[in-house]
């Protein structure tokens, strides 16, 4: 009995290392891209089109209209948001969420599901497990998409905004996300600021860049300046340009032009004496 359980369990250990990986037909892809101080993560699947027609009225199409999908292969795609944000004009708790839709000729519903165990059993889908609902237009591509694609777009300038997008065959779906990191940088100011006197040059900074109170932001770059580096000609910099944005053109050209003087003296400028230049010509 003995020498069979010791047959059994080598046949068993054979038979779990003789396991053949082979390449997906659908490949895995995990997407992570930081929008303001959020992660948003996407974890897909790539079908390809491989001559078949993708979108369309009737049973001739991969993906018919106004019928539930589950938005890529296999067991569908799973979108993580590291923080609470807004989609679509819609407050979407931190989290996993299934993305799921119903594609139509001219604009598609998107589901951010809940319950992301369903995978890809929509039989499984219960509305009320749904976190937001959305209706956005759809847009026809000069270009052919051969693999299904998802991708973060158009991240606005002052990082708050971008777009989601869905891309297969010849549709392109966007949906946009909105992030406030305001609360979580104001926390991390009031604390860094009681250890590291180098943290009121940044926290200037952030007021000047997202128009606040621009007497503290000169409060604060002074405190920079005092207790920082004696020759950071670039914080003086920052200085001049709070005090053009505070109206103070007379004191912006002064330390504008102290900047000047002492990016002049350095090894390297880091190219300040032309930020400076053009600084005083402004004024």
């Amino acid at each position: 009995m003995k020498r069979i359980l010791i047959v059994l369990l080598v046949a068993a250990s054979l038979g779990a290392s003789a396991q053949i990986e082979t390449p997906a037909p659908s490949p895995a892809v995990t997407l992570t891209t930081r929008i303001g101080l959020t992660d948003v993560k996407i974890n897909y699947l790539r079908p390809r089109m491989k001559g078949r027609k993708i979108y369309g009225d009737g049973k001739d199409f991969l993906v018919p209209y106004n019928a539930m999908w589950r938005t890529g292969a296999s067991q569908g795609t799973v979108i993580t948001f590291g923080d609470t944000v807004e989609v679509e004009g819609k407050k979407v708790p931190k989290g996993d969420y299934l993305l799921l839709s119903k594609p139509g000729a001219t604009e598609w519903t998107l589901y951010l599901h809940k319950n992301v165990g369903i995978g890809g059993d929509l039989g499984a889908y219960k509305p009320e497990n749904d976190a937001a609902s959305f209706v956005v237009k759809s847009e026809k591509l000069t270009e052919k998409v051969e693999m299904f694609t998802l991708n973060v777009t158009d991240l606005s300038d002052d990082n708050t905004k971008a777009n989601i997008q869905i891309a297969w065959e010849n549709t392109s779906v966007k949906f946009g996300v909105k992030v406030n990191f305001d609360k979580k940088v104001l926390k991390a100011i009031e604390t860094a600021t009681k250890v590291n006197p180098n943290a009121y040059i940044t926290a200037a900074r952030y007021y000047l860049d997202t128009n606040k109170d621009l007497k503290k932001a000169l409060e604060w770059v002074d405190l920079g300046i005092a207790g920082g580096e004696p020759n950071a000609f670039w914080n003086v910099h920052l200085k001049a340009r709070i005090q053009k944005a505070a109206g103070d053109k007379a004191g912006a050209k002064a330390t504008a032009t102290k900047s000047l003087e002492m990016a002049r003296k350095a090894p390297d400028d880091f190219g300040y004496i032309k930020q400076n230049e053009d600084l005083v010509k402004t004024l």
